[in-house]
């Protein structure tokens, strides 16, 4: 019997993406594992890769088509044995998207917490766990063992040839240190829709959004409309981390790294959250996710918009270890080739545009996070030290904090201990 491929949710919150490119023709043989095609997300261009084995009968959406939604019909695979040419006819492919004349209404994100529609027969290569490539499970179940912090590896499959499906993941325990999914949340109000393109009467021209450009508009609508942010600034004095950092890099620079003041600062603000736990939470309807790490994610700047790949675990990571990460995750992210786990997630932010000249300035929430840290720059200014006006190298750090999940006192608690951090270094490195 031949096999439906889907267009598969390469994430919990996907709903339509980009057929990037075929990395096979009708008639070529597959095995389990083989890689299929590109798919592009709105943050990064992914491997597709087949659980079955086969020959490809039929190619249904040709490659370039934007806007496939999850689930729809893709491709056809004949069984092993099968002929290929006998395989039944499918749906009319699918056509790439015209130019729209219009502006369409984008459409609200999916509630996080609920797994996408599960695609047959192929599974997206980043979607298996690392060391778990040889476990086969369905889509389905590879996304909700995921969701629930599940290791496919300790459960017994009852589906054909030992699969795991998604009935053996019932009684499965989350494996130990991975946090389980956030409790379903009440969907975000609809953002009321933009007003079509009119004739404005000004040279202009109409440049289509990118699939991630929508995502952005999408997720900030719904931060701002939802989440009810409170501001916290302060003024850190950074000539001693300053110093650190300059003496830290003589020191390493025979192992090739060069510390950033980001790379610092991703430290400090990690520590903090580990030193002020009320602040290292996230909303969730009824209840309060309480988490025992600080993964921090960090905003890089593309031509398309922006992303945030994640430093997992950063207050347990060497400054060291902080920079060779961080250089590696903003060049994957530059290329598009961050895997979801990469970039979904974290328990906080640091969006820094200090380099950029920016004095001070209050970031936009990241949901489902609670709290984001927007870095200004470092300028010499005039500042009181041991009761004596004096000359000191000083940068404006503004914490946004969810006021559901965080009060403001402990909010204030976060910026007190993120500064004394920055302002005596040593603290945070021992």
């Amino acid at each position: 019997m031949s096999i439906e491929i889907r267009m598969p949710a390469l994430s919990p919150t996907m709903e339509e993406g980009t057929l990037a490119k075929w990395l096979v023709k009708p008639g070529d043989a597959v095995s389990s594992g083989d890689l299929l095609a590109e798919i592009e997300t709105d943050k990064a261009t992914m491997e597709f890769e087949a659980i079955d084995d086969g020959v490809v009968a039929q190619i249904l959406v040709s490659e370039g088509t934007e806007g496939v939604k999850v689930g729809t019909p893709i491709c056809i695979l004949a069984e092993e044995g099968e002929d290929a040419n006998a395989a039944p006819p499918a749906a009319e492919p699918a056509k790439p998207a015209a130019p729209a004349a219009k502006a369409a209404a984008p459409k609200p994100d999916p509630v996080p917490a609920k797994a996408a529609p599960a695609p047959a027969g192929a599974v997206p290569a980043a979607a298996a766990p690392a060391g778990d490539n040889r476990v086969k499970a369905s889509p389905l179940a590879r996304r909700l063992a995921a969701a629930q912090g599940v290791d496919l590896a300790t459960v017994k499959g009852s589906g054909p040839n030992g699969r795991v499906i998604k009935a053996d993941l019932g009684s499965a325990q989350p494996s130990a240190g991975t946090p389980a999914a956030a409790p379903e949340q009440a969907a975000p109000p609809k953002a009321p829709a933009p007003v079509a393109a009119q004739d404005v009467g000004i040279p202009h021209e109409a440049v289509k959004l990118s699939n991630m450009r929508k995502v952005i508009a999408r997720r900030l609508t719904e931060s701002k409309q939802t989440v009810p942010h409170i501001y916290l600034t302060v003024d850190v004095r950074l000539d001693a981390l300053l110093k650190l950092r300059g003496e830290l890099n003589a020191s390493l620079e025979a192992r090739g790294v060069k510390l950033s003041v980001n790379d610092l600062l991703i430290k400090a603000l990690a520590v903090s959250l580990m030193q002020v736990p009320e602040c290292n939470v996230q909303f969730a309807g009824d209840t309060l996710l309480k988490f025992s790490r600080a993964d921090i994610s960090v905003a890089v700047s593309l031509p398309a918009g922006l992303i945030t790949p994640i430093v997992v675990d950063a207050s347990a990571k060497g400054v060291a270890a902080i920079s060779t990460e961080m250089k590696d995750l903003a060049e994957r992210a530059k290329a598009g080739k961050l895997a979801p786990e990469e970039y979904q997630g974290g328990t906080a932010s640091l969006s820094n545009m200090g380099m950029m000249g920016i004095k001070q300035f209050e970031a936009v929430i990241n949901p489902p996070q609670a709290m984001i840290m927007a870095i200004g720059a470092g300028e010499k200014r005039p500042f009181v030290i041991d009761d004596s006006l004096q000359i000191a190298t000083v940068m404006s750090a503004t914490g946004s904090f969810d006021h559901r999940a965080i009060d403001g006192a402990d909010g204030a608690r976060l910026m007190s201990a993120f500064r004394d951090l920055v302002e005596k270094p040593l603290g945070m490195l021992a």
